[in-house]
């Protein structure tokens, strides 16, 4: 695959051998030659489960100390004093039976669903809908709720979901490149932090096997892991 010259010139900066500490790797991150737009810095985490078990599997969401740089678009199934709460909190668009048509005619513009647990027996079935995009309504991701109006105000500020995939692979974002570098070092930090506080009690094992950092038209820094 034939690599940009701008990518090329990132790729001198790194060393293939190393293992960064967050800081330093931040800092590296920030000095290579930037895209035309504001890239987000994400999270890689090659992490020591079997996803087969689902005793070992990891889902839910956090909060980053400083947010991810994004206001999310917000969309939540509600009815009653709970939709006032969840529009008045920001959500784009607030609804029940009459959201579940919108979104099963096509409509997906937003980045997270959440649902009053109540209206969980309409938005099953829109469960091929929004599975594969990774948008289905879920109490372990803290998108199935009664607190709706505390879930958007959280998530529209850029509270992150996160689960392992099938080969035990955790991707998240943890900022902008824009953001200064102990903004990113926090946000960084605090999430590895949960993650190692969030271990299956089945995993046998290390853990985090695998850490990289990268934005999005960099080369990855692989980060030290204690």
């Amino acid at each position: 695959m034939k690599r940009s010259k701008r990518y090329q010139k990132a790729m001198t900066q790194v060393e293939r051998t190393r293992t960064y500490p967050v800081p330093e790797a931040v800092e590296r991150l920030k000095s290579m030659p930037p895209a035309k737009f504001d890239e987000t810095v994400g999270l890689s985490l090659k992490l020591g489960v079997d996803p087969k078990q689902s005793d070992q599997l990891l889902r839910g969401s956090f909060s980053l100390p400083k947010g991810i740089g994004k206001k999310l678009r917000v969309v939540v199934f509600a009815q009653g004093e709970k939709a006032e709460k969840a529009k008045a909190a920001g959500a784009i668009e607030v609804g029940g039976q009459d959201l579940v048509q919108k979104i099963e005619g096509g409509f997906l513009d937003f980045d997270v669903a959440i649902a009053a647990p109540d209206m969980m027996r309409f938005v099953g079935r829109l469960g091929r809908v929004l599975g594969p995009k990774g948008l289905m309504p879920s109490p372990k991701s803290g998108t199935v709720t009664d607190d709706v109006e505390r879930a958007v105000r959280e998530f529209s500020a850029g509270k992150i979901e996160y689960r392992t995939d099938n080969t035990g692979n955790v991707h998240v974002p943890v900022g902008k490149r824009s953001f200064p570098v102990p903004d990113l070092v926090e946000n960084i930090t605090a999430f590895l932090d949960f993650i190692k506080a969030s271990r299956p009690s089945a995993a046998k094992g290390k853990f985090i096997e695998n850490v990289v950092l990268s934005s999005t038209m960099s080369p990855g820094l692989k980060l030290e892991v204690s």
